[in-house]
């Protein structure tokens, strides 16, 4: 199986730099839509078999350019949400923003007993996506998954499930909007392929 995750495109929430986790979530922006479009111009000859998104406004609307070029119907998983602020939602101080990071990397590095001020620990939101994992297995078997989902997640959860990229790569690098992780699974479990277009060796 292979999987390609891609962050939204760019919200208001994101021009804001605020913590925006919560259903239904902003919508994109003109901008937005834009990279939603090229994406999905970058993304329709990789032999796609499934698309998902989470509940959030701003990946069905990243979703769409894409679905339409395939004639695929998204479906959206739960657990592919971004890590939820809780107690920090909306909240856009460096202070807030340092202390949600600062948990997903303490994820990211195996602290998984960590939890979100007020929300969850690194064992649930790792289940979840993995649940996700497990669910669009059923539909694309050893095919191409494309995941529409958030960038935190996204790098906390590759930097904690790829052999081939420690914790430091991962979460040292921003996903910009519409970036994408590849990763393939293999026999010893996911590697990564490219991120951001960065071919990775291993």
């Amino acid at each position: 199986m292979r999987l390609i995750l891609v962050r939204h495109g760019q919200t208001s929430a994101n021009v804001n730099r605020a913590l925006d986790t919560a259903e239904p979530g902003a919508p994109l922006t003109r901008l937005g839509h834009d990279q939603a479009r090229l994406v999905a111009e970058a993304l329709v000859g990789e032999g796609v078999s499934g698309i998902f998104t989470s509940h959030l406004m701003r990946t069905r609307q990243t979703a769409r350019p894409l679905a339409q070029r395939l004639g695929i119907e998204p479906v959206a998983l739960p657990g592919l949400r971004e890590i939820i602020a809780a107690d920090l939602e909306m909240r856009s101080d460096l202070d807030s923003i340092i202390a949600y990071h600062s948990v997903a990397d303490a994820w990211a590095h195996g602290d998984l007993d960590r939890r979100m001020p007020g929300g969850e620990n690194g064992h649930e939101v790792f289940a979840r996506y993995n649940k996700a994992i497990a669910e669009a297995r059923t539909s694309v078997g050893d095919g191409v998954a494309v995941f529409f989902s958030h960038g935190a997640i996204i790098r906390t959860w590759a930097a904690h499930h790829a052999r081939n990229v420690t914790p430091a790569f991962a979460t040292s690098r921003i996903l910009e909007n519409t970036g994408r992780v590849v990763l393939d699974e293999t026999a010893d479990g996911w590697r990564v392929r490219s991120w951001m277009e960065e071919l990775l060796e291993g």
